[in-house]
């Protein structure tokens, strides 16, 4: 019997997702593949993926913690509850760490693959989505470390903090992270192929929204009155919400969870849309 592909140019901008399960041991020897270069030829290796988050929480504990004295809380009720400053920032520091590394590390797809793009066929989408994955393995090194902290502040005494309800949405709140990271990672890579100085325009952007974010201090520091403004940024209802999972006290809107949610579908809707567009001719402009 015999036994023949055709591969035939896709015209549209419409997904065969269904791709993206026929090769999936592919998208796992790239998870792999991104792990191990990583940390390879490094002294540390995985331990790394705690260095990092744990230097930039005590720099903001220092910094903004005891400098700046700006709130931990992210709600009134938060402020009645002694919740300590260095779990409170390094909530927040894994869920951006995770949410950031996606953006970026998606954004470089085409730049850094080139050279496989054009020597061998397979879906393209493969490589985002495998980069967005290969990211999980690090945060849950992370989370971890995060957990240990946890339980040694919970259990030292003097702390109200306690696990809530929505820790059942943590699972959501991951998937959120990657679908977010990877849309906007997406996006930005779509428009870097043909105009790669916009990826030092994304790095300052990513600093910018870092402190549009509170990862470096509590909701309640934004007037109520702005939340309708504020709430536009998807990442902001992930890590309060994150950080109301394990502290038993913060802020919690369905309508801008909602909202968050729209932002992050459609911005992965686009992303996906330029991404096909853009991947039937990058080779001539990359």
């Amino acid at each position: 019997m015999k036994y023949e592909t055709v591969i035939t140019p896709k015209h549209g901008t419409q997904l065969n997702l269904r791709d993206l399960v026929r090769y999936r041991d592919l998208i796992f020897l790239f998870v792999k593949r991104d792990f191990v270069v990583a940390y390879k030829q490094t002294i540390l290796g995985p331990l790394w993926a705690i260095i990092q988050p744990l230097l930039t929480t005590i720099v903001f504990n220092v910094i903004f913690g005891n400098l700046a004295k700006l709130t931990t809380s992210d709600s009134a009720a938060a402020q009645q509850i002694l919740i300590p400053g260095f779990l409170f920032y390094l909530a927040g520091t894994i869920c951006w760490s995770l949410f950031s590394q996606t953006v970026t590390k998606t954004a470089n797809t085409f730049l850094a693959n080139s050279r496989i793009f054009g020597k061998v066929y397979f879906p393209r989408l493969i490589m985002p989505v495998s980069t967005a994955l290969s990211n999980l393995i690090p945060f849950v090194i992370r989370f971890v470390m995060f957990l240990g902290f946890y339980l040694y502040f919970a259990l030292s005494g003097g702390y109200g903090i306690h696990v809530s309800g929505y820790l059942l949405l943590l699972p959501l709140l991951l998937l959120q992270l990657i679908l977010m990271g990877m849309a906007f990672g997406l996006i930005v890579a779509s428009v870097t192929t043909k105009y790669r100085d916009l990826i030092h325009l994304m790095e300052f952007g990513m600093q910018l929204w870092l402190y549009g974010t509170p990862v470096a201090y509590g909701l309640s520091m934004i007037p109520e009155r702005f939340y309708p403004l504020y709430m536009f940024n998807p990442v902001t209802m992930v890590i309060v919400i994150f950080r109301y999972a394990f502290f038993g006290v913060g802020y919690f809107h369905i309508g801008y969870y909602c909202l968050s949610w729209l932002i992050t579908l459609l911005a992965l809707l686009l992303g996906l849309k330029l991404f096909r567009k853009v991947e039937r001719s990058f080779m001539d402009t990359i």
